[in-house]
């Protein structure tokens, strides 16, 4: 069983490939579906996010991306999700579990016990309390920064293109040394980071102290590579096909 551990550089001598909300390119993310393709396109890990029925945390918890997400078709339980991946077929396979909100953290760790998939699951969010708390009911799941905490991507909007522009300048300076910190400090184990804010100096920062950096969310098959060449741990596509190893 592929069992994650704090400080690993890459799966296998190689950067992990790693399926966004399965496939999300090739079948509608966060379903079985798109899990089954993610396998069957050859990935190493795969990535998911888990949202609670209500704001404060409390309810059902289900596999989507956001409220609109959840409301527009039935999504997967969390229970449901875990059971097909636990699946023999996905044994191989590691697990990114990406909390959207804060309040659930408990019954997220105690789902994926109940699974049997803890040893082998990354839990990422966003949220700094969660990972706060994660640490200290979870000591032994690996745990990942998620950055930045935004919801979309601000260069794309026409009035905080350029705001966001400068945030990224600032963080490009400023992260290494924070994702470092925090890594040392035993608060995390890896960063979750927005392409944007990714450089040799963060992979080498991150590097350094025995951390790991995925990179989110590539889709352009040469960016890929430029990533996978700064000895990173992994990258995260919609498109599977994209990774190296399927051209």
């Amino acid at each position: 069983m592929p069992q994650l551990s704090r400080g690993r550089a890459g799966f296998e001598g190689r950067p992990k490939r790693v399926g966004h909300k399965g496939a999300d390119a090739l079948v509608h993310g966060n379903t079985a579906a798109s899990f089954d393709a993610a396998l069957e396109a050859g990935v190493d890990m795969i990535e998911f996010d888990v949202l609670p029925e209500r704001l404060d945390g409390s309810g059902e918890l289900r596999l989507a991306h956001d409220f609109k997400d959840a409301r527009e078709r039935t999504p997967l339980t969390l229970d449901e999700g875990l059971a097909h991946l636990a699946q023999p077929k996905f044994a191989q396979l590691q697990l990114d579990v990406d909390m959207k909100l804060q309040g659930y953290e408990q019954r997220t760790v105690d789902a994926l016990r109940r699974h049997g998939l803890a040893e082998r699951s990354l839990i990422s969010t966003m949220e700094k309390p969660s990972l706060t708390l994660l640490r200290k009911i979870a000591p032994g799941i690996t745990i990942g920064w998620s950055f930045p905490r935004a919801q979309r991507d601000l260069t794309e909007h026409r009035f905080y293109r350029w705001p966001a522009y400068g945030a990224i300048l600032y963080y490009r300076m400023r992260l290494p040394s924070m994702a470092a910190k925090a890594i040392c400090e035993g608060r995390v184990d890896a960063l979750m980071c927005h392409w944007a804010f990714v450089t040799p100096r963060l992979a080498r920062a991150i590097r350094g102290v025995g951390g790991e950096l995925y990179v989110w969310t590539v889709d352009d098959a040469a960016q890929i590579e430029q990533f996978e060449r700064l000895g990173i741990a992994g990258v995260i596509s919609n498109d599977p096909h994209l990774f190296p190893a399927h051209r």
